[in-house]
């Protein structure tokens, strides 16, 4: 993960303030957003004073939190998270963003790295020796179709070869970078084929007055024929063709009554209520008996008896003797003392 600081003291200026129209531009963002989230239009504004100063110090920081009446730490949070601004000094006339995702990166964007490597730094956020130009490479910008590409402030130079970035690169270096159309730089049209277009030749389905005018050519045309279809209205129309049965290819072939050829519903023959109702089978009697009952495998099961429940177990399966348990009659028996014991009571109280 990478850590973004502010610039070294020795590079920050002392204050900042929006010029006029930045300014405007700002409360026009704040009062996008309701009462008491003014804060969240601190994205937009650090923009504002990077487009201004062409990157984001720490004294536009802190004035745009105290325009938001936010604290510093929450502005200093949102400037370093967002690699969209630039914390250090960049090109005063341009700052180069190659995009190295990808797209840009099979179709030959490495090249144009030498190039800014050549013409600018070797090294990445620093500037020429003039301080005019500098570059970074970036993630993807949004144009994969029309690669490689680069991005200059908020254009886009797309379609590039080294030699034809040189020249752009040359341009912005001189002051001239307004001069450099932005978009594809090899002559197609925006993303069309580099062939050219393959679709969508004809106007004729996107132009309202193309349309318009083959709709009152035609409505022409069938007023000139209307002649030609009265005589041929005279003439007997001839017989109708019989009509055609249905197809039951597509009916599955199986038993089911609904799939049956020979049933056809619904019946053509309409019967009243009252007589079909006379030729049904009446309902069964309800019988709390006979809901009651169970079927005859489950009402002739022999209750349980009561007592305690022996645990079943096969006749052959094995027990340890000191395991076996005795009857409980026997026990009961045992426990009695025989009549030599001498330690039997013998009924009489002690003395």
């Amino acid at each position: 993960m990478s850590v973004r600081r502010l610039a070294e003291a020795s590079l920050q200026p002392a204050s900042f303030a929006f010029n006029r129209a930045n300014a405007a531009a700002a409360k026009q963002w704040i009062k996008k957003y309701p009462k008491g989230r003014e804060q969240s239009a601190v994205i937009p504004l650090l923009m504002l004073a990077q487009e201004q100063e062409g990157w984001v110090t720490k004294a536009a920081i802190e004035t745009i939190s105290d325009m938001l009446d936010m604290p510093y730490i929450r502005g200093l949070e949102v400037a370093t998270f967002y690699t969209q601004y630039q914390l250090n000094p960049v090109g005063s006339r341009a700052h180069i963003q190659v995009c190295g995702t990808t797209p840009c990166m099979l179709r030959g964007s490495e090249a144009l790295m030498d190039v800014c490597r050549s013409k600018i730094h070797h090294d990445q956020f620093h500037t020429n020796d003039k301080g005019t130009l500098s570059w970074e490479e970036v993630e993807c910008l949004g144009a994969c179709v029309n690669a490689p590409m680069v991005m200059i402030f908020r254009d886009t130079f797309e379609d590039l070869t080294p030699e034809r970035f040189a020249e752009i690169i040359d341009l912005y270096d001189a002051g001239k970078g307004a001069s450099v159309t932005p978009g594809p730089q090899n002559g197609r049209i925006t993303s069309e084929p580099a062939s050219g277009l393959t679709t969508l030749k004809s106007e004729k389905a996107i132009l309202k007055a193309t349309r318009d005018r083959e709709t009152r050519a035609a409505a022409k045309a069938a007023k000139d024929a209307e002649p030609a279809a009265a005589a041929a209205a005279s003439v007997p129309p001839a017989a109708p063709a019989a009509p055609v049965a249905p197809s039951n290819a597509s009916k599955p072939k199986t038993d089911a009554v609904e799939t049956s050829p020979a049933r056809k519903s619904p019946s053509a023959t309409k019967v009243a209520p009252a007589v079909e109702k006379a030729a049904s089978v009446a309902a069964p009697l309800h019988s709390a008996a006979n809901a009651n009952k169970a079927e005859p495998q489950v009402e002739d099961v022999s209750k349980q008896r009561k007592g305690p429940k022996n645990k079943a177990e096969p006749a052959s399966a094995f027990k340890a003797p000191e395991a076996k348990v005795k009857p409980a009659k026997a026990v009961a028996k045992a426990a009695k003392p025989s009549p030599g014991n001498k330690s039997r009571p013998t009924g009489k109280k002690p003395v």
